[in-house]
C-alpha cells in the first residue's frame, strides 16, 4: 500500500514555511526536510518547489543568500523573515480551523440534522 498523500491545493507555501522557520535550508534540503517531518508521508517535487519559493521570496516572507551546501556545491539557502513568521502563524491558524470544521461535518450522524 502506498504510504504517501496527495499534498492538498495550498498548503505548499506552508509546509515551505514551516520547514525554514526549522532552520535555514537550501532548496533540495527544504524537500528533503518536509519529507523527514512528515514520516515520509509527503513527497515534494522540485518543479512545484522552485516557483513556490520564488514567490514566497517575492511576498517576503523568505530571504535567501548563496552558502555551500553538504557537499561542498554552491546553494541557495532560505530562511524565515519576520513577515514569513507571521504568515505561518496564520497560515497554521486558518489551516486548524480549516480542519476542525471538515472534522466536525465527516462526524455528523443522521441524528443531528
Amino acid at each position: 500500500m502506498d504510504k504517501q498523500l496527495d499534498l492538498l491545493q495550498g498548503t505548499l507555501d506552508m509546509l515551505i514555511l514551516k520547514a525554514v522557520s526549522l532552520s535555514p535550508l537550501h532548496g533540495y534540503g527544504i524537500l528533503l526536510r518536509i519529507q523527514q517531518i512528515s514520516k515520509e508521508r509527503l513527497e515534494i517535487q522540485q518543479g512545484s518547489l522552485y516557483p513556490a519559493l520564488y514567490r514566497l521570496e517575492h511576498h517576503g516572507w523568505i530571504a535567501s543568500e548563496w552558502g555551500e551546501s553538504e557537499n561542498k556545491r554552491r546553494a541557495r539557502y532560505y530562511r524565515l523573515t519576520a513577515a514569513g513568521k507571521r504568515r505561518l502563524q496564520s497560515e497554521a491558524e486558518r489551516w486548524n480551523q480549516m480542519t476542525a470544521v471538515i472534522a466536525g461535518i465527516l462526524q455528523t450522524t443522521p441524528e443531528e440534522l
